[in-house]
């Protein structure tokens, strides 16, 4: 137990470079007290000491404000930052070494008694607010962008990332590395970026056609004054609408 409790203080060190010293992650860091009174919990509910285990779970739903269902089952060095709003069903299964950040819902979609919760893999990371709904499966070292909405296995080692989830795959190590770091690809972006460049694509081919049929300014007509208006439209995406100010 000792070497457990050493453990996950270790880990949060490793994942959260916040941590000022042993003092403070013990008394300030209510994801981790989440963790330590989910574990008895869990070992009071396969003792079939159920009562027990779900008032241990309610005293820390009341203390860190984070749900662990006691019968949900976590691996080691699991490590929630931050915690608030955390809930993990009951039949929530987690591996190793999972980062989780507030806001996180690991939820059912039946009122079965069967499996309903998802399982996350090995060396996952998984955004603040996500939500990921049903048994469906998080592969290793998968990546769940923030406020993602996740109803669909995802393969290992792939990104997740919008509502609802679009998956992401074959990154390089340096980019797996930056997306632990939260900085996660947008498809949605990266979409308006390649319709942007295909305009301007256009544009430049179109100006050739007009050189090479003699169409000068006198003799274009509007044509300019809609290309102008079609700059002015497009051209703010990649700086205010992708990064958000025009939003």
């Amino acid at each position: 137990m000792y070497q457990r409790i050493k453990e996950d203080v270790r880990t949060v060190f490793k994942k959260d470079p916040a941590a000022g010293g042993v003092i403070e992650v013990l008394t300030c860091y209510p994801g981790l007290h989440a963790v330590w009174m989910y574990r008895v919990a869990h070992f009071l509910w396969k003792k079939n000491w159920r009562l027990c285990a779900r008032l241990i779970s309610h005293f820390a739903r009341f203390l860190t404000n984070i749900e662990i269902h006691p019968g949900a089952v976590i691996g080691r060095r699991f490590f929630i930052d931050h915690g608030a709003g955390v809930v993990i069903g009951e039949t929530s299964e987690i591996g190793d070494d999972v980062l989780m950040y507030h806001g996180v819902l690991l939820g059912g979609v039946t009122l079965q008694k069967k499996k309903r919760h998802p399982t996350i893999g090995n060396n996952v990371m998984i955004g603040a607010g996500t939500i990921i709904l049903g048994p469906v499966h998080i592969g290793d070292g998968a990546r769940i962008g923030a406020a993602s909405l996740v109803i669909k296995d995802v393969p290992e080692c792939a990104v997740a990332i919008g509502v609802p989830a679009r998956l992401g795959m074959g990154f390089s190590g340096k980019v797996l590395q930056e997306m632990t770091e939260n900085r996660l690809p947008d498809p949605i972006a990266d979409a308006f970026r390649f319709v942007g460049r295909q305009l301007e694509t256009i544009e430049n081919r179109l100006t050739g056609v007009e050189k090479s049929q003699g169409i000068t300014a006198e003799n274009r007509g509007d044509m300019d004054e809609n290309r102008g208006e079609r700059q002015r439209i497009f051209s703010p995406f990649d700086e205010e609408f992708i990064n958000g100010t025009g939003i």
